[in-house]
């Protein structure tokens, strides 16, 4: 414990306060996007926006696994598990997701889908285990944090031969993203989103290493500092980000060093690498269509691809209408400007990813309080 008070200090707090200070340049804004939702929930839940100066803005961008994936895949998901002879295995956030006509896993629960909430993949294992005569999908989501242990688990179905387990592969990459924020032209109607420099994910970093994101810092000409989960390493990231851009610096620096080296966890990359392969390209809610930013699974285990198994049929898939999670997740708008936050999307009844996963940035405003008088008095006008 006195091991994490020393990260949540307020002294040191406000000395890291005073330093932010003391560096940035009056005559000037700075725009740190934090690309993972972890990070975002921390500046909230511990007020680290007001520990730094007016003209240093986060801008909250698309690290949240659950907020991320598009629409049709929940959709298909939601197809998979209303088949009579599977069990559909997912973890805890996407059961809320709402997908077209706001139908949502919970709801095909409902319906009498046998959908089942886990922990891990081992869980889907043990499930398929059990139930010999069933066809258990493993709906599997997430950066490159959580692909590790879904490759795992389709080698250890290969090694003991199981037929009846399947895992439908949603496993999306962070460096194309990051170069695919900067590059990417503003949507019609859009004012193009200004970043100087990109807070970098902590728990990715600690898989593929510090390593992969330096082409983005350098061909963009963007610093990037992989910055840990607590308050005190985001303010200490954020004092790095300032001080490589005052000075025109366009590095990969490491502040999450007692977690992040440079090239990672080599044996789990190992492990991804011999069950997993890149996707040309793929889906991303708010990104659009991402060249090779997702993975699939090799021909080699084939057998265990659920998209390989089962035909799944080709639809026609939409957001909620009116709800914002696209532009939210691309940095274009927080989530008070969308029309829909704190009137009909609240987290009892959230109209978009971004309200239902515990990192997304909805989620973030509403739980920490940040703006909830002007949801009050929006939801007030509503009625």
């Amino acid at each position: 414990m006195k091991y994490i008070r020393e990260f949540r200090d307020g002294k040191l707090a406000r000395r890291l306060g005073t330093a932010i200070a003391n560096e940035v340049k009056a005559d000037r804004r700075y725009h740190l996007m934090e690309f993972c939702g972890g990070h975002t929930h921390a500046i909230f839940r511990y007020g680290v926006q007001d520990l730094v100066p007016d003209n240093v803005e986060y801008v909250h961008g698309p690290g949240c696994p659950v907020c991320v994936l598009p629409v049709r895949r929940l959709d298909d998901a939601v197809e998979l598990a209303l088949r009579q002879d599977v069990i559909l295995t997912t973890y805890g956030d996407m059961m809320r997701v709402p997908g077209t006509k706001q139908k949502s896993l919970i709801k095909a629960k409902a319906e009498g889908a046998d959908i089942r909430m886990v922990y891990s993949t081992q869980d889907a294992l043990n499930i398929a285990r059990d139930n010999p005569d069933r066809q258990v999908v493993c709906f599997a989501i997430g950066f490159e944090t959580t692909t590790p242990p879904t490759a795992v688990a389709i080698q250890q179905a290969k090694a003991e031969g199981l037929t009846n387990f399947t895992v439908f592969c949603n496993h999306v990459l962070t460096p194309p993203a990051i170069a695919h924020i900067v590059e990417a032209p503003a949507e019609p109607g859009e004012t193009p989103v200004r970043i100087d420099g990109f807070l970098g994910p902590s728990h990715v970093s600690s898989v593929i290493g510090s390593a992969p994101y330096e082409p983005a810092a350098r061909s963009y000409r963007k610093p990037i500092v992989i910055a840990g989960f607590e308050p005190l390493d985001v303010m200490q990231s954020t004092l790095m980000l300032i001080r490589q851009i005052n000075q025109g610096r366009h590095e990969v620096e490491n502040q999450y060093t007692r977690v992040v080296t440079r090239h990672g966890n080599r044996k789990a990359q190992q492990i991804v690498a011999d069950v997993l392969e890149c996707r040309e390209e793929f889906e991303w809610r708010g990104l659009g269509t991402v060249p090779h930013s997702a993975l699939r699974i090799r021909s080699a285990y084939g057998e265990f691809d659920a998209e390989n198994r089962f035909a799944l049929t080709p639809k026609a898939s939409r957001e909620v209408k009116s709800c914002e999670c696209p532009a939210v997740l691309r940095g274009v708008k927080k989530p008070t400007e969308c029309k829909l936050f704190g009137t009909v999307c609240t987290p009892d009844n959230p109209m978009g990813a971004c309200m239902v996963s515990s990192e997304g940035a909805c989620a973030a405003y509403w739980t920490y309080g940040r703006r909830r008088e002007a949801a009050l008095s929006k939801r007030e006008a509503a009625e």
